[in-house]
């Protein structure tokens, strides 16, 4: 069975493998540019660490998978193209999924986990990140439109709401 808890400084390394085989997993499904072979870097991780969004997903065999979690405004979902929110409730934000390839149910898993604690979670991914956009579609997530991350390139916005 799947579980999530927060993140410390001693899952870092198993974090940084995790996130070093989905790298190279998202360049041999098509998807080169969104991660690449730097996206995230050890700075940022140990930094989600410290601000206590990093999340691990783990069962009885170790840690299998990992995302950032935020309460709150994300300010790239401010301005959105083509689109429009399901709604202005407050929301949580999903970033920097990723799986080990050992276990199947990680998203399933992560959003179960978020709904017991909002009723309202936005996430997005790039256009050739297709496996991401059937599982957040398949899972009740809307497309809502295009926003741009930090770095000016577009991504598809997500919203699921259960109401």
């Amino acid at each position: 069975m799947l579980n999530v808890k927060n993140a410390d400084m001693a899952d870092f390394e198993q974090i940084m493998k995790i996130y070093k085989y989905a790298q190279d997993y998202m360049i041999k499904s098509g998807n080169p540019v969104q991660w690449g072979h730097f996206y995230p870097d050890a700075e940022l991780i140990k930094s989600d660490i410290c601000q206590n969004v990093c999340r691990v997903i783990y069962d009885k065999d170790g840690r299998h998978g990992v995302f950032a979690l935020f309460k709150g405004a994300e300010p790239a979902y401010k301005h959105i193209e083509n689109g429009n929110w399901l709604n202005e409730e407050p929301y949580l934000t999903i970033h920097r999924l990723a799986g080990d390839g050992q276990v199947h149910g990680l998203f399933q898993c992560v959003l179960n986990y978020c709904k017991n604690i909002s009723q309202n979670i936005r996430a997005d991914t790039h256009a050739d990140n297709q496996i991401m956009q059937k599982l957040m579609e398949k899972n009740g997530f809307m497309k809502c439109g295009i926003i741009y991350v930090k770095n000016g390139t577009p991504r598809i916005a997500y919203h699921w709401t259960a109401s």
